[in-house]
This record gives C-alpha cells, structure tokens and sequence, in this order.
C-alpha cells in the first residue's frame, strides 16, 4: 500500500477470511484501496511492523465483528483493533475513522470489543455481503477527507455518518443524508419519444440542486417505497438486463400490495449511475423508504443481497443476502418481497404472496428471454418490437404458461399495429386473451388486451377490460396511465384520478404527465392541462402537441403554433400547425400544413386530417374524412366523443350517426 493513499485496512478473525475478503473485493470494485492481509501465518517481527504502520497509515479502519471474534479471548486482531483504538487518542475527537462491521447476528451489547466501538453505529452486512450504498458511502468518505482542510474535521463528522447504510464513524453527530451510485391520444402516448425521454431524464436526474435551496420538512406517505436498480455485480455489462429486469419485477410484485405506495419504475430506475443522495431521491419520489441491492449471476446461481432504508431517520431497516439456484427465483422474489413488506410494517393480505407470483415462471431460460425482450420495452420503433417479441415467443416456447410474457408480447403487438400495421390488433387480442385465461387476476393482462380491443375499435368490451385492471391492479402506475388515459376518452369518472394517481407515483416519468395532461385537456381543463403538459416537455423537451392543441382551446393561438413548431415533427403537429395558422389568419401556411400532414399520412392519417376541417369550422369536410377514418377502422377514432374540436359539431345529424356506429359505451 502506498503510504499516501486513501487506503482501508480490515481487521478480522482468521476464521471470517471469506466474508473479510467479500467486503475487501467489494470495495476494491468499487476504486477503494484496501489493505488485505492473507497470511496464513501471521507472526514475526517485519509482519508485526507492517501492521502497526498499515494502521498508523489508514484513512479508514474496518474491524470485521462476529461469533468468531466473539469466542476467541485472545487473538492478533485484538491487537490490531487496540492499535486503532489508540491511534484514535490521537484524533480530533470528532474525526471518522472506525467502521465496525457485523457480518453475522451478533449483537453490540454483549460483543466482546472496545468500548470505543459502542460508541459507534455498527454496519450490518451478513456473510460480509457488502451492499452498494455501503461502498459508495466509503468512497464518499474517503473522497470528504482528503478534500476537507483539518479544521473542517466537524464539518466531516457530521456528514460522515449517513446512516442510511449502518456505517459506523467515530464520534457523535447527527445521522445526515448518503449518496447512492447509482387509440388516438394512447397510440400518440406511445409514439412520444420515450426513449429520448428517458436519456433527457438521466441528465436531468445528475444535475445537483442548488446548494443555497432549503429544503421543507420531510414526510412521506405511511408504506411509501422506491425500489433502485439493484447493481449488476457479475463484471459483465451485458448481464443488466437481469439485474435490472429482476428489480424491475420485485418493484412490480410491492405495487400488488394494496396498503403500499411503490414509485414506479421509471421514476426510481433514472437515479441509476448517478450519485444522488438518499434524501434528495426519497424527496423527489416522495416516499419513506428505498429498497436497493446488488445481484451476482453465475450461470444457474445467483446471489442477492437486498438493503431496506428508512429515507426518513437513514437507518436500515433491513438486509439479507440469499443464495439460489435461477429455479428457485420467483420464490425469491416472493421472499424477498414478503420480508420488505413486513419490515414496513404494511398489513399483508393472505393472498399477497400469491399475488407475488401472478404470471411469472419457474423456469430460468423462460425468465432469460422475457427480461432480454423487457430492455427493449422502451424503444418503439419496429425493429426493436420485433426484436421484443422474438424474445417473447422464446419465453412462452419454453415455458407456454408464463402469462406475463403473454402480456408483453400483446403490447408490443399494438405498438406495431398503431404504427401502420392495424391488422395486428387481432393477434395482439389473441394473445392478451391468452395472458388473461393464465392470470385472470394479472392486471396488466386486463389492460393489454383492453389496449387491442379499442385497436379494433370494440369499445364497450375495451372498456370492461379497463374497469377490470383498475381494479386488479390500484397501484401499478403502467396501469393507471394506460388504463386512466382511456377512461378519460371514454368520459369515465376515474380516468383523470387514476392519471393523477399515476403521476403521484411516478413524477419523474415524462409519460405520467403527458397521460395527465392529455387526461385534463379531454375533460376541457385547458390551463391545467398547459401546466401538466409543461412538466412533461421540461423532463424531456419532446413533443408539445397537446400543449399546442390546448392553447388552441384557450384562444392563445400565437402560443399554440409556437408549440406545433417543436420537433419531432408527424401528422399530428402538422395537424396542429395548420389548425393554429388558420386561426391566426395565415392561411397559405395552413393549406401548406394541411398538404404536409397528406404527403405524410395518407388516408391512415384520416382522423386527423378531419381534425384540421373541424378546427377550420369546414363541417363538409370534416364528416367526409370522419367517415373515411371509420371505412378504414382509424384508431384515432377512440377520441370522437371526448377531442374538444369536434364539440362545435357535436349536434350535426351526420356526426350523431358516426357515433351510433362506433357503438360508444354509454
């Protein structure tokens, strides 16, 4: 070890090698410089020497505690933990230096160890599992004490302890935050650059708040929770997806339990690879409790270790480390999800646990290839669905019960089919109907095959399907926007609270806010859907088509060509161009916009080519390519009774006999 470094010495039992040399490789992982001692024998004059300089030299001093140090009265890391006590004399006595770490359940107050110890917070890390925000919180640490001049050592200390992790420190102070590492309007919703979305989302997320900001008191909803990506630990990037996939469905198994909030997964999965702390992303999602971990796959065998913080006092709540067979996963997940239920002290409903395992298979290489196709769920351009749903069909041929792959294969079906393929609404009801027979109780197969059926422009059982995941499933946020959205174009009373409810539980997505917005300008709120539509465009700058279709409603015309000017431009935003030209008395721009929106769309883009006539007031026109858009079964047509341009026409004979036809839910 260069004498000059930040370095860490770890003292252990010779009999707690393995869990000692877990926490070293983990930090060294991490850029940490450990000083590890392997000897098989210790002893010697020179060995003593080193010790006693590696520990007079070290930033940071982790004696490894344990029923091993417990049984052993005399042993040379008693020496090793004395030497560092005494190094401590010679302190400020506020400055971090000792870590105690706990790798099995023995308790400080019969521990034998110095009393300097129990004046210290102990970190938990069984078997010597270290946790992600364990090593970020040591390299923090580190990086605080070189940057800090000496006289700000109280300074440190009091930043030192983030006690979300359990790390120890020497000293007193106050526990403060740690930083972690890491139809018409749905087909639109779902062509609205998400990916880019999610790209602008990250940068957004890595940018610090102003140090000046105060924050307000923090209190969280009761069993409020964020589940973070858990780190892929196997030295291999492209195992992510399985890390990923597996927090993604451990975050998808809390959200079935009623009495818990569970951000979503877009929303806690963009602090991934940043240096966020706890606070500042438990504020952000609002919730009093972040679920993290690490995953280690290994061919067949995997292991997850699993940390549970309160965000409120940084205490652990709780951890665990487990080892299994890829067979054994789902009941893994079950366990795990069972165990961060009850540590939030949330009641959990007999049937919960089965609730855990809806849809899901026991088989690995069917759950491989579902996660390979879940990492492309957010990119929607063809290629890429049918890249998802290859992975899909290699799901199902391996284990053709797993319901959930059912459910994914469905929705990238509609995808495809709202992008020019309307033929595959029928194989994408196919297939949902499928998922639903396998899960009945599975929401999001509820709400899949809904998506298809109004594809088809079959309403009345759309909407049933709708009512039905809202049911099954009150707190997924995929379903409350897609579900919410949908309602609202069928004038149902929850559309719009299940939108808000979405965006409550996931306010860092984009697409919560667009559903919201466009949620709001359904129901004719136009000021309140400018606003919902702003927070969407400042998390990813992308679209402003409804925001330019409110304006319009609100007679700010200036304000809406504005917004239909923003790329990326479609038939959509020509159709706004043209509408907000026209009312702005330039109407060679508007004849030019409308040309555009033909050249592009064609007669798919039927319906909103009628919107254009509609919005010029040309009634004629207007029921002419409102029935075109019916003779080609235009999904745009789910927006008939709700899209406000449509309302000055709302009495024409010819239009009330579009609507009979459509046969409407009333």
């Amino acid at each position: 070890m260069n004498e000059r470094s930040q370095a860490i010495f770890i003292s252990y039992a010779s009999q707690d090698a393995g869990a000692a040399l877990r926490i070293c490789e983990a930090l060294r992982a991490g850029g940490i410089d450990v000083w590890f001692d392997q000897s098989e024998l210790r002893g010697g004059d020179a060995w003593d020497a080193s010790i006693r300089r590696q520990i007079k030299d070290c930033t940071l001093f982790i004696p490894v505690i344990s029923s091993h140090t417990q049984e052993r009265v005399e042993g040379y890391f008693r020496r090793e933990w004395n030497l560092a006590v005494n190094r401590t004399l010679d302190m400020a006595h506020d400055q971090a230096f000792l870590l105690p770490v706990v790798i099995d359940a023995t308790t400080d107050a019969g521990a034998r160890v110095p009393e300097k110890f129990r004046e210290l917070q102990w970190s938990r890390l069984p078997g010597g599992e270290a946790t992600p925000a364990f090593v970020e919180h040591v390299r923090r640490l580190l990086g605080a004490r070189a940057a800090l001049a000496p006289e700000s050592s109280e300074l440190l200390q009091r930043a030192a302890p983030v006690a979300a992790t359990g790390v120890s420190i020497s000293g007193p102070g106050p526990a403060a935050p740690r930083a972690l590492r890491y139809g018409w309007a749905i087909a639109l919703v779902l062509a609205v650059a998400v990916a880019i979305a999610a790209k602008a989302l990250l940068m957004h997320r890595s940018s610090p708040p102003p140090a000046s900001a105060v924050p307000a008191a923090f209190a969280p909803p009761a069993h409020s929770i964020a589940v973070l990506p858990f780190v892929n630990m196997s030295g291999d990037p492209k195992q992510d997806y399985f890390s990923d996939g597996l927090s993604e469905e451990l975050l998808n198994s809390l959200a079935t339990v009623h009495e818990l909030q569970v951000a979503a997964r877009t929303s806690s999965f963009s602090f991934k690879g940043t240096n966020t702390k706890l606070a500042d992303i438990a504020r952000e999602l609002n919730v009093g409790a972040v679920l993290e971990g690490s995953v280690r796959k290994d061919g067949n065998h995997v292991r997850i270790t699993a940390e549970l913080i309160n965000a409120v006092t940084g205490f652990d709540q709780w951890s665990q480390t487990y080892d299994r067979d890829l067979k054994n996963i789902l009941s893994l997940q079950t366990e795990i999800a069972t165990a961060v239920t009850k540590a939030l002290q949330a009641t959990l409903l007999p049937s919960a646990a089965a609730s855990f395992e809806l849809g899901d298979t026991r088989d690995p290489a069917a759950l491989d290839a579902y996660l390979q196709g879940e990492k492309f769920a957010g990119h929607f351009d063809e290629s890429n669905q049918r890249t998802r749903i290859a992975n899909y069909d290699e799901a199902i041929r391996r284990d053709p019960e797993f319901a959930k792959a059912y459910v994914s294969k469905s929705i990238a079906l509609s995808i495809l089919a709202g992008n020019g393929h309307l033929p595959m609404y029928a194989q994408a009801q196919a297939v949902a109907e499928k998922a639903v027979m396998l899960a009945p109780a599975l929401g999001r197969a509820h709400t899949a095959l809904a998506y298809a059926l109004q594809g088809r422009l079959e309403y009345a059982q759309a909407l049933r399907e709708h009512e039905r995941a809202l049911e099954l499933s009150p707190g997924d946020s995929y379903v409350l926007q897609y579900t919410g959205l949908a309602l609202a174009e069928f004038q149902h009373p929850e559309g719009l609270a299940a939108t808000r409810r979405a965006a409550t539980l996931d306010p860092l997505n984009p697409l919560s806010h667009l559903t919201l917005g466009i949620a709001l300008y359904l129901s004719h709120q136009y000021q309140a859907a400018v606003d919902a539509l702003d927070r969407n465009a400042a998390l990813h700058g992308g679209s402003r088509i409804f925001q330019g279709f409110a304006y319009i409603e609100l007679g700010q015309f200036d304000a809406a060509l504005k917004s239909c000017l923003t790329p990326p431009l479609d038939v959509n935003m020509y159709a706004c161009q043209a509408i907000a030209y026209q009312k702005l008395g330039r109407t060679p721009e508007a004849q030019a916009a409308l040309r555009q929106l033909r050249d592009t769309g064609g007669d798919a883009a039927a319906w909103q080519v009628a919107e254009v006539y509609a919005g010029w007031g040309d009634a004629d026109s207007t029921i002419q390519w409102l029935q075109t858009a019916l003779r080609l079964r235009d999904p745009g047509l789910l927006g008939f009774r709700t899209d406000p341009i449509l309302d000055p026409l709302r009495g024409d004979p010819r239009v009330q006999a579009i609507d009979g036809e459509l046969k409407f839910p009333d």
